[in-house]
């Protein structure tokens, strides 16, 4: 399902958002997690896919892949460390920045304990950023996460608190537990009373954004994109790169579309709405990370008159998307993303399929669109059962592939071939 938002504008970035999130800020994130060890030096790859684009009809094809941000294979390890560093810096205004998540102010922070709700990536990050800092992590698990990424939180030393709800039962529950403990909330959605660190974590993620305008090759003043796709959950992400991508372009910004699970959205009923919705379906989808039933207030207050489009996709869409990343079909590269990193990919491959609903769109033979591939197998088992091949088999034939070209001078997104 496709839905066009009557309410977005092409109108330079408003002075009213540019003052809770601005480039200014999501460089200084930039800069205080790259002395982090928790993250990769440099930027993460921006893999064009010149045969996956012509088999489509599109001028150009570019993946983002952030499974190689950091050990926790996510985007996720942006977020929640930057939320972390700056809470505690609202403690502790003397601490240098550059030195809290190398754990210099382990003795001031051993009693301080973060909690949070998560599906999986989000929870993950924020043990690791907690255990590097010192301090103590809770986490808060609904039903629906994997065994492997309750592992997998619990090896980053934080304790686990499992509830039998949904994602949003988990929320509540890491509120009632932060108010009967004295314990501090760190999460990635917003609420009454609750913003100052759900705006942090959107603006970690504007590194993303930062990252691609130093990739990128378009002309002086312009996006090199014409359409960027962007995963929904609770608009957490989406937020945080249409602020720095609406700010550096203004009016002339690229058109948004966001992709979310079609049992899990709140933001495509956001926008029918006009206003911050829930999600009309079961909010259990294979999707994990997008598996929000309940829209961010403050994350929608940068997407209602930003993003073009808001649309639905099953989790069979997700799964064939996933495949397609995998096999590096038309000589492309092949890419290990995970159930909701394949997201935007199956929002165009769904668009590109309906004449209709590509002209809907904006999308033909000259666009150049963007994807971001938020998360690598962060639950190797489902990977494998989704797409057949274990991660690292992908991965195996991802350093084949890159071993057999010449990737001299090839990067942004102008390029034949990935970088």
């Amino acid at each position: 399902m496709l839905s066009a938002n009557k309410h977005a504008a092409r109108v330079p970035y408003p002075e009213s958002l540019r003052s809770i999130m601005s480039i200014r800020c999501a460089e200084q994130s930039r800069q205080w997690l790259s002395q982090w060890r928790g993250i990769a030096h440099g930027a993460t790859p921006l893999r064009a896919l010149p045969g996956l684009a012509a088999r489509l009809g599109i001028a150009w094809l570019g993946v983002k892949d952030e499974s190689q941000r950091s050990p926790l294979g996510s985007f996720k390890a942006l977020g929640a460390p930057v939320a972390l560093l700056r809470q505690v810096l609202r403690l502790h205004p003397g601490f240098e920045p550059e030195a809290v998540l190398a754990g210099r102010y382990a003795g001031t922070l051993k009693d301080y304990t973060v909690i949070s709700a998560t599906d999986g990536n989000h929870g993950r990050a924020l043990a690791a950023a907690a255990r590097d800092a010192g301090c103590r992590c809770v986490i808060v698990l609904h039903a629906q996460v994997s065994v492997e990424r309750e592992r997998a939180i619990a090896d980053c030393g934080a304790r686990i608190v499992r509830i039998a709800g949904n994602y949003d039962a988990s929320v509540a529950e890491a509120a009632r537990l932060a108010a009967a403990h004295g314990w501090q909330v760190v999460s990635d959605t917003s609420y009454e009373g609750y913003e100052d660190i759900p705006r942090d974590v959107m603006q970690g993620y504007g590194v993303i954004a930062s990252e691609l305008v130093e990739q990128a090759d378009g002309a002086a003043g312009d996006p090199p994109y014409t359409h960027v796709f962007l995963q929904g959950g609770v608009g957490g992400l989406a937020a945080g790169i249409v602020s720095y991508l609406w700010e550096k372009y203004g009016a002339r910004r690229p058109r948004f579309i966001v992709v979310e699970p079609v049992q899990a959205d709140c933001l495509y009923q956001s926008a029918l709405a006009g206003r911050p919705a829930g999600a009309t379906g079961t909010v259990d989808s294979i999707m994990a990370g997008l598996a929000c039933g309940e829209a961010s207030p403050l994350a929608w207050r940068f997407l209602q008159d930003s993003v073009d489009d808001f649309m639905t996709i099953t989790d069979d869409a997700a799964i064939e998307a996933m495949r397609t990343l995998a096999a590096g079909d038309c000589g492309d590269v092949p890419i290990v993303s995970g159930e909701s990193g394949a997201a935007g990919l199956a929002g165009l491959l769904v668009l590109l399929r309906d004449r209709a609903l590509a002209g809907a769109a904006g999308l033909n033979a000259a666009s150049r669109a963007l994807l971001i591939s938020t998360e690598g197998a962060t639950a190797p088992l489902v990977y494998e059962q989704c797409v057949g091949v274990p991660a690292a088999s992908v991965l195996s034939r991802q350093q084949k592939w890159r071993a057999s070209v010449d990737t001299a001078g090839i990067s942004g997104c102008r390029a034949k071939t990935a970088c």
